[in-house]
């Protein structure tokens, strides 16, 4: 659904999707959702007058403390996710008229990410056939330099998971969209050595287990998307990253 259908006009579009959101179940929302009702979310909070900065359709930290902030105000479980209590509780109350939200044309595109309509492939398998490493790994380096954004999915920044579930989505291969997720796919591989490219690798990072993830290129490279330089290839033998290997899993069949 492009946001561009959704704007207009902002002030009733708000009105409708609400009304909509209390007519059915409501989606649940939490750090890292995307997309349209994520936009509705964040429209209405600033109309309240909590601190949104983006109006990007992508649940962020920001975004996420002031979920908390105005769950705490209402005197609902401040737990950050947006449940049905949270939507009830937002419809209910009016927006400050002295707020104004950017014209349409000023709120970002949604670069929807095509992973939402795939079926999530079963772990434990290789999954990725070998006619189309070459294609993926060239649809990979397409995004090299775009910038890292936590709970990134699309091209307008990436995380590291989020980075892999985009690219193995524009091939038609629905993967997990954490880390600790996607390490579950795929064979164990405990060295390099036992990978082609297209196979993943994984890392230890900001916490136990596998944190942050990239597909491997060959010849001990690896693209990834890095917190500090976003989309990058780097070699698993370099100082920062080879203490921090854990392992690859093996998905091309």
């Amino acid at each position: 659904m492009n946001l561009r259908c959704f704007r207009v006009p902002i002030i009733f579009g708000l009105a409708l999707m609400l009304a909509t959101q209390s007519a059915a179940a409501s989606p649940t929302l939490k750090l890292n959702s995307t997309g349209p009702n994520v936009l509705l979310l964040q429209q209405k909070l600033k109309l309240l007058g909590y601190e949104i900065k983006e109006l990007d359709g992508v649940y962020g930290n920001e975004t996420e403390k002031a979920v908390t902030k105005f769950q705490h105000d209402q005197n609902i479980s401040a737990t950050g996710v947006v449940n049905n209590a949270t939507w009830r509780a937002l419809k209910g109350l009016k927006e400050d008229p002295s707020i104004k939200l950017p014209a349409p044309d000023k709120i970002p595109a949604y670069d929807k990410n095509p992973s939402s309509n795939l079926k999530l492939v079963p772990n434990g398998r290789q999954i990725l056939p070998k006619s189309k490493v070459s294609a993926l790994i060239g649809t990979a380096r397409k995004y090299i330099g775009v910038p890292y954004a936590f709970g990134g999915t699309t091209p307008r920044g990436f995380d590291c998971s989020g980075y892999l579930q985009y690219v193995f989505a524009k091939h038609g291969i629905g993967i997990p969209r954490l880390a600790d997720e996607q390490y579950r796919l795929g064979l164990a591989a405990k060295s390099a050595k036992d990978l082609v490219p297209g196979d993943l690798v994984f890392f230890t990072t900001y916490t136990s287990g596998a944190s942050h993830c990239g597909i491997y290129l060959g010849k001990n490279e690896f693209i990834h998307t890095s917190s500090s330089k976003g989309v990058r290839i780097d070699n698993l033998n370099n100082d920062y990253w080879k203490p921090r290997f854990i392992g690859g899993r093996r998905i091309v069949k």
